[in-house]
C-alpha cells in the first residue's frame, strides 16, 4: 500500500460497497481509527439475502474463542449468539454420532433484517459509530479506491432449504450423505421455536429439489421433523485462494475475495477478519496482502485440501470418517478439539496445496449458459 493512498485516506472517507458483515466490519475499522467511511448497499436494508436464517459462527479455528477475537477487533457481541456444545451427525445408513464439547464448537445466529440478528446488530454499532450507510445505491465504480465488500459472484455451491416454525427442542443435526447433498451436507438447526434446514450440495445443481425432498424426508424420519409455515430459502458460497486480493487501489474482503472455508463453507468469521484487515491497511500503510495471507492464509489452503479430500470420500468414505472420529473422541472427548485438529494447517497440507489448486478450480468466475427450462438456483443465478 503506497504513503500516497494512505495520506489520501485520511483526507477523505473511504467508500465500501456492500453492507454484509464484511463491509460494516471494514466500516467500524475505518472508523473507530479516527477515520471517515461511506458504505454503499444497493438494497434497502442490510441481510435482504436471508430471512432470519440461523447459521453457525465457527469457534474451532482458533485455540481462543471467537467472541473474544471478535471483541479484539472493536465488534461487540449486540446480537443473539447462542453456544452449541453438541452437535448430532448422521452416516449415510442414518446412524447417529454425538459430539460434545465443555467449549461452544459454534455459536447459532440469525441473519436477516430481524430483531437480534448478526446484520442489524452490526448496522446498529456501525451507524453508533458514526458510520455513513447510504441504502438503495448500487455503486458501480470507486474512481478513488476503496474497499468491495459485494459478496459471492458464482456458486461453488448452493444451498436450498426451509424456514420454519416448531416446537422441537433446540439441537444441531448434520447429516453426511450424498443422496441428500452431493459431496456436502445436510443440516437441521433448532433454536427458540425457529428452525433452519438446508441441504449444502457441491455438485449436480440442477437437481437441488430431489436432493432437498431427500433431506427433508430424512429428518422426518430420524428427528421426527415437522414444520409449520415452510418458507423456502437459499443461498450460494464462493471459495478460491486469490493470488492477490487488491485490484489497484480496490481491496476485496469476504466472500467477495473468495474468502469463504472451503470445506464446510463457514464464512462469516473470515468475512468480519478480512473487513478488519483491509481497514488497517487503508489506515497504516501496511499490505493487505501480506495482512490476510499472514492471518487467513494457512486456513484457506487447509480448507481447500480437505475440500479436495471430501469430496473424493463417497458415502463409504464418509462412514469411515465419522468411525474414525468415534475413535478419536474416545479417547479426548472433545468435538471442539477434534475439529481444530482436522481443519488445521499441517505441513502436508501445506505442500498439497499446489496440486490441490489446479485439481479444484473455482467457479467463481464461471459464466454456464442456463440449462433451458431449469428453475435451481444455480441457473436463475446465471439468468440474472
Amino acid at each position: 500500500m503506497s504513503s500516497e493512498y494512505k495520506d489520501c485516506v485520511a483526507d477523505t472517507a473511504v467508500e465500501i460497497v456492500g453492507a454484509g458483515p464484511a463491509g460494516l466490519a471494514a466500516a467500524l475499522g475505518i472508523v473507530k481509527q479516527g477515520g471517515r467511511a461511506i458504505v454503499y448497499e444497493r438494497r434497502n436494508e442490510v441481510g435482504s439475502r436471508f430471512h432470519d436464517d440461523l447459521q453457525g459462527l465457527e469457534n474451532w479455528t482458533t485455540q481462543g474463542d471467537v467472541l473474544e477475537e471478535l471483541a479484539d477487533i472493536g465488534i461487540e457481541t449486540n446480537f443473539s449468539a447462542t453456544p452449541f456444545h453438541e452437535a448430532v451427525l448422521f452416516d449415510p445408513g442414518g446412524g447417529r454420532h454425538v459430539y460434545r464439547s465443555e467449549q461452544p464448537m459454534a455459536y447459532i445466529v440469525h441473519r436477516g433484517a430481524v430483531a437480534g440478528s448478526l446484520d442489524l446488530g452490526l448496522k446498529q454499532q456501525a451507524l453508533d459509530a458514526g458510520v455513513e450507510i447510504r441504502f438503495g445505491q448500487a455503486r458501480g465504480q470507486l474512481a478513488h479506491g476503496g474497499i468491495v465488500a459485494r459478496g459471492p459472484h458464482g456458486a461453488d455451491a448452493i444451498g436450498v432449504g426451509y424456514l420454519f416454525d416448531t416446537d422441537m427442542a433446540d439441537g444441531a443435526y448434520i447429516a453426511l450423505s450424498n443422496t441428500l447433498a452431493p459431496q456436502g451436507y445436510a443440516y437441521l438447526l433448532i433454536q427458540g421455536g425457529r428452525g433452519t434446514l438446508m441441504s449444502w450440495m457441491y455438485d449436480d445443481f440442477h437437481n437441488e429439489q430431489r436432493y432437498l425432498e431427500n433431506s427433508v424426508d430424512f429428518f422426518h424420519d430420524r428427528l421426527g421433523l415437522e414444520m409449520e409455515q415452510p418458507r423456502r430459502t437459499g443461498g450460494a458460497a464462493n471459495f478460491s485462494y486469490p493470488r492477490s486480493a487488491r485490484k489497484g487501489k480496490l481491496l476485496y474482503v469476504g466472500e467477495a475475495a473468495g474468502f469463504q472455508d472451503a470445506l464446510w463453507g463457514f464464512g462469516m468469521r473470515y468475512a468480519m477478519l478480512s473487513g478488519h484487515l483491509a481497514a488497517r491497511a487503508l489506515l497504516t500503510g501496511q499490505d493487505y496482502d501480506r495482512l490476510w495471507q499472514r492471518r487467513l492464509g494457512p486456513l484457506l489452503r487447509a480448507a481447500l485440501v480437505n475440500r479436495y479430500i471430501y469430496r473424493r470420500l463417497g458415502n463409504r468414505g464418509y462412514d469411515r470418517l465419522l468411525r474414525s472420529i468415534d475413535r478419536a473422541l474416545s479417547l479426548r472427548q472433545d468435538g471442539r478439539g477434534w475439529l481444530h485438529g482436522y481443519t488445521a494447517p499441517r505441513w502436508w497440507k501445506q505442500l498439497c496445496f499446489p496440486f490441490v489448486q489446479r485439481a479444484l478450480p473455482s467457479r467463481r468466475a464461471q459464466r454456464d449458459i442456463p440449462a433451458d427450462g431449469c428453475d435451481c438456483t444455480w441457473c436463475r443465478c446465471r439468468s440474472a
